[in-house]
């Protein structure tokens, strides 16, 4: 055993057929004071721990430097305002400035909205902001201490003040604008469980609202719902021609959608056209052609295409399926542009309306940030970034395809310098596993080195060579850099997706594993300097792999992860997530849970990695129950003689809107705590 002693209660129920033990349910409760004092006491036992490591000081000072670089967001054009999020180095949480003008903007701007003021600990976070048609209305939401529930609140753009005007018990949702500006659309769920951000109760279906501005919440139109189909998400979005509210309807996190369409009249919302009415294609609407919908749809296409359908849902070709992956589809005044993934490298394309004249434009970079456009605007912005270094954003002419770089929407420079580095494309054979090694250029590869593997794999969602504050460090310190693309994602369409899934999740964990062993066998790394990171999904996949395999890995650094795998589906929006778990409540599906989940496949007497979890006591995507009965039982099972730690941020949720200087600490406590365990020795040390 290692770390402090975890109450085990006798708590064993029988699911189909098998004994489970639970021992550390009682954490489940996170406003307990059982639960609370357990909390405190790993907190001060993993701060003793990491005080103790000579790494620490060095990767502090280094994270503090890389978040004190000044940065900016990608910037947006609505109602012909321009739009960006600043952060000077210095603040918590970005400022979002407003100009109008692309010129005024690179200058400066003014500012409309400083989130730092919201909170005096920094952690309300701006959500999403919308801006109404007629260019009067800011419409933002704040999510406090990084939980998903939103309040939406208005200001005057013109003059910056505050309208008073509130609607809260929002969730997974924006403001969404009818088009004379009168009145917006939102997601209202109702707040049982809520809880200030702690509370963990299941989530009970939403409500697509109408809220006319100016009027209480209270007197809000309700425009949909589903009852008794908790699951089903809803998200509006209104026509470029502003004749039509287009509706997506998805089953949790399916990417299958129903497409319903709303006509917009003087009178209001008309009689729904549901141009599809069943959950079997991914489905989203990017413009109009004339009376036709431009839809992006994997029908037909485990890549994506872009039709031309009909209101009676009759689809015809209009960028059709290639070898690259469809990612994303946007209108702009000229037509079309596509993010398309070849390789997890991103590549942006632009088209005529009737899908001729394509022409690829050229812009650098690892990983997409955004991609705004307007099918009203002759100019989009893209942002992308590399391995060490955050975004940079760039304006296209969507007529000539004119590329104009932006860095003067940088305002100011940091002291941190990232190192040059090499990215190579590798395959782990057998499996033909694909990942990017990313090493300092100046290194040699005389012998293995230590080395940090992330992964992610699910929800058809891509990992790209993108940026996160941690990698400019690790690769700064001398590690080497892993980043994997795995089955289950999104790199490589619907049939990758549906191949690392249900009862092909265990391909996700296997494909982790063969690039563990490749990295083995061509010498780049060993088990002991090999560190493994993944987040939310990725750190379900660390938990998997590190339980699976223990001798492969020399640090296991699981964050906000779903670790108990029979009971995700009971808390917050947990059962969402049934389109890629499956749900322990089906006999088939519990026993391919059962094999693969991580809680229930930790043994006692078993030399486990070097493990530092990660999670947030606000967290209400994934609650922090799964990471505090983890650890419990994995300290209370580890034989080995490597430190099983837990990590537990006060005020901050699943990760979004953390406040600059928590991110800071949090990856210089993480890369210290690997670097210290697989022999990273940071240079001046």
């Amino acid at each position: 055993m290692t770390g402090p002693e975890s109450r085990r209660d006798d708590v064993v129920e029988t699911l189909h057929g098998h004994q489970i033990a639970d021992p550390y349910r009682w954490l489940e409760d996170p406003d307990s004071a059982d639960t609370q004092d357990w909390v405190n006491r790993q907190n001060e036992y993993t701060q003793a721990e990491l005080a103790g490591y000579p790494e620490r000081a060095w990767f502090q000072t280094t994270m503090s430097a890389i978040l004190a670089r000044p940065r900016a967001g990608v910037p947006v054009k609505k109602a012909g305002w321009y739009f960006v999020g600043r952060n000077d180095g210095t603040q918590a949480q970005d400022v979002i400035y407003v100009a109008d003008s692309l010129d005024e903007l690179l200058s400066r701007g003014r500012v409309l909205i400083d989130p730092n003021t919201l909170s005096e600990d920094g952690t309300d976070s701006l959500g999403s902001f919308t801006v109404s048609p007629d260019g009067k209305y800011f419409a933002y939401g704040i999510n406090e201490s990084g939980s998903d529930w939103t309040t939406f609140r208005l200001l005057d753009i013109a003059t910056g003040t505050p309208v008073d005007d509130v609607v809260s018990e929002a969730k997974f949702s924006e403001a969404t604008w009818l088009p004379d500006s009168s009145a917006y659309l939102y997601l209202h769920y109702p707040a049982s469980g809520r809880s200030e951000g702690t509370g963990t109760a299941s989530l009970s279906g939403g409500r697509l609202m109408l809220h006319r501005v100016g009027t209480p919440q209270s007197e809000d139109e309700l425009v949909l719902s589903f009852p008794g189909q908790d699951q089903y998400f809803i998200t509006p979005e209104v026509s470029d021609d502003d004749r039509y509210l287009v509706v997506h309807i998805t089953e949790g996190t399916d990417p299958s959608t129903r497409l319903w369409v709303y006509p917009i009249s003087s009178d209001g919302l008309g009689e729904p056209v549901k141009v599809v009415d069943e959950f079997i294609d991914e489905i989203a609407f990017v413009r109009m052609s004339g009376d036709q919908l431009v839809l992006r749809t994997d029908r037909n296409a485990s890549r994506g295409r872009v039709v031309l359908s009909t209101l009676d849902g009759e689809f015809t070709d209009l960028i059709p399926e290639g070898e690259s992956t469809l990612q994303a589809v946007r209108g702009t005044a000229d037509g079309l542009a596509t993010l398309t993934l070849v390789d997890a490298q991103p590549v942006l394309t632009l088209y005529a309306l009737d899908g001729s004249g394509r022409r690829v434009v050229d812009v650098p970079g690892g990983g997409v940030v955004g991609l705004n456009a307007g099918a009203e605007y002759d100019e989009l912005f893209i942002g992308l970034s590399t391995t060490t270094d955050p975004t940079l954003s760039y304006a296209v002419s969507t007529g000539s395809g004119d590329v104009r770089a932006l860095p003067e929407l940088v305002r100011g420079s940091g002291g941190f310098t990232s190192p040059q580095v090499t990215v190579t494309r590798r395959i782990a054979p057998g499996r033909d596993v694909p990942y990017f090694l990313i090493t300092r250029s100046d290194l040699d590869f005389d012998a293995p080195r230590p080395t940090l593997m992330w992964g992610y794999g699910g929800f058809r969602i891509p990992v790209e060579a993108d940026y996160r504050p941690g990698w400019p460090a690790w690769l700064a310190a001398g590690g080497v850099l892993v980043i994997t693309n795995l089955r289950g994602g999104g790199e490589y369409g619907a049939e990758w997706h549906d191949a690392g899934r249900l009862k092909n999740k265990q391909n996700v964990f296997d494909d982790f594993i063969a690039v563990a062993e490749h990295l083995r066998d061509t010498g780049v790394t060993t088990p002991e300097q090999l560190a493994i990171h993944g987040r939310s999904n990725g750190g379900l996949l660390v938990g998997a792999v590190m339980t699976q395999r223990p001798d492969l890995f020399g640090v296991a650094l699981p964050g906000v992860g779903v670790m108990d795998m029979l009971r995700f589906h009971l808390f917050t929006v947990g059962a969402a997530w049934a389109s890629d778990f499956g749900l322990p409540d089906d006999p088939e599906q519990f026993e391919d849970l059962l094999a693969y989940s991580p809680l229930h496949r930790i043994s006692d007497g078993t030399s486990y990695p070097a493990t530092l979890v990660v999670t947030g006591d606000h967290d209400d995507r994934v609650v922090p129950l799964h990471s505090h009965k983890f650890i419990a039982a994995l300290q209370h099972a580890q034989s080995g003689p490597r430190p099983v730690l837990t990590r537990v941020e006060v005020n901050t949720g699943h990760g979004f809107g953390k406040p600059a200087a928590m991110i800071a600490a949090e990856w210089a406590d993480l890369l210290a705590f690997a670097a210290h365990h697989v022999g990273l020795v940071p240079p001046e040390q």
